[in-house]
């Protein structure tokens, strides 16, 4: 349903592990380069500047606040945004724990 929101898989470490591993590829340039030099880091940074802050995650989480409301909002109480990790306890605003 439009209201729900996804918890299993990659999703349960990560709200975007697709932008992860996206922004993996481009650190594999770095490494895979004939002569890596500082210069090569530049692709994975901006590719992380980009889908952190710009264009990636900040234009679809707007999204899926506006769609998916409180559920969403709990979801990004409890799971990182872009590096998966291990998920946080839900406290709600009010201070309770879930």
């Amino acid at each position: 349903a439009k209201t729900e929101v996804c918890e299993t898989g990659l999703w349960r470490y990560s709200r975007h592990p697709n932008y992860f591993f996206e922004w993996m590829f481009w650190c594999c340039w770095f490494l895979l380069a004939a002569s890596p030099s500082w210069l090569s880091l530049l692709a994975p940074l901006l590719m992380y500047w980009l889908l952190v802050h710009v264009s990636g995650i900040p234009p679809l989480e707007d999204h899926m606040l506006r769609s998916r409301g409180e559920k969403f909002r709990a979801l990004q109480r409890r799971v990182n945004a872009f590096f998966p990790g291990p998920r946080r306890q839900d406290i709600h605003p009010e201070g309770e724990l879930k």
